[in-house]
């Protein structure tokens, strides 16, 4: 009996031992995990939505986000922070991850995103179109060149010929709309899904020209990855039907359309 009781024991260190090297895998399904999201501003409001049916279908599970301009975030990821997914607002910062060697695999493109002109609610200035951002004594603000909306910004100026002397340059476009929401601008070029998730503190007047700087949204897994094999399933997730409905929401345009 004794032999029999002292066998049964070790068996069961044996699987303990087995279970706890299984829990301390990063990408192991046991135990809560922390994935680790690089993600435009533009997307807060879309991905945070997301992130609540993300968490939802995938119990122990947390989304951490770092919300910023794609520029910033690049550079981010370049000095060597740490994160599994970067989703940029535009192909450009994209391409410089991949060059840069922190992303794993082929990027995809997920949705598109177009500007828009946020003014204060009522459209006191009575801004009309694009052109009208260059009249005298308006302030106006823009988001800087290295920054999608910002590079979009200067497409449109290119193409209309027309030239913006803004009162300053933000680093990201939810910096932008917060000046026109405070009334310390005028005006200012967001994104169409930043004016549509701030509706009621502004107004936003839409110009036909914005279709020649149409910005691409790519997505990809982080090269050495925390949590690779999770961070592949939020990629598929974003690119899923659940992932186009949010996004379609606060007005993303889908890629090809």
């Amino acid at each position: 009996m004794k032999k029999l009781l002292a066998a049964l024991a070790g068996v069961a260190l044996l699987v303990t031992g087995c279970g706890g090297s299984g829990s301390n895998s990063n990408n192991s399904g046991a135990g809560p995990r922390t994935l680790t999201v690089f993600a435009a501003a533009s997307l807060t409001e879309s991905f945070n939505a997301l992130k609540t049916e993300f968490e939802a279908s995938h119990p122990g599970v947390t989304v951490k986000y770092s919300f910023g301009g794609s520029s910033s975030l690049v550079q981010q990821l370049t000095n060597g922070a740490k994160a599994d997914v970067f989703a940029s607002a535009d192909q450009t910062n994209m391409d410089k991850a991949v060059q840069g060697g922190v992303i794993d695999g082929a990027p995809t493109v997920f949705a598109t995103n177009k500007l828009t002109i946020a003014v204060a609610p009522g459209n006191p200035k009575g801004l009309k179109a694009f052109a009208d951002l260059a009249g005298a004594g308006l302030k106006v603000v823009v988001c800087a060149p290295q920054v999608p909306c910002g590079s979009a910004a200067q497409k449109v100026e290119k193409a209309t010929g027309v030239t913006l002397k803004p009162v300053s340059e933000e680093q990201d476009v939810k910096q932008v709309l917060t000046k026109v929401e405070s009334g310390d601008a005028d005006a200012g070029l967001v994104y169409v899904t930043d004016a549509a998730t701030a509706q009621g503190k502004v107004a936003q007047v839409d110009f036909p020209e914005a279709a020649q700087a149409v910005n691409n949204y790519p997505i990809a897994v982080v090269k050495g990855a925390p949590q690779s094999d999770l961070a592949k399933e939020f990629e598929q997730f974003v690119l899923g039907a659940q992932g186009r409905q949010q996004l379609a929401k606060v007005g993303f345009g889908t890629p090809g359309q």
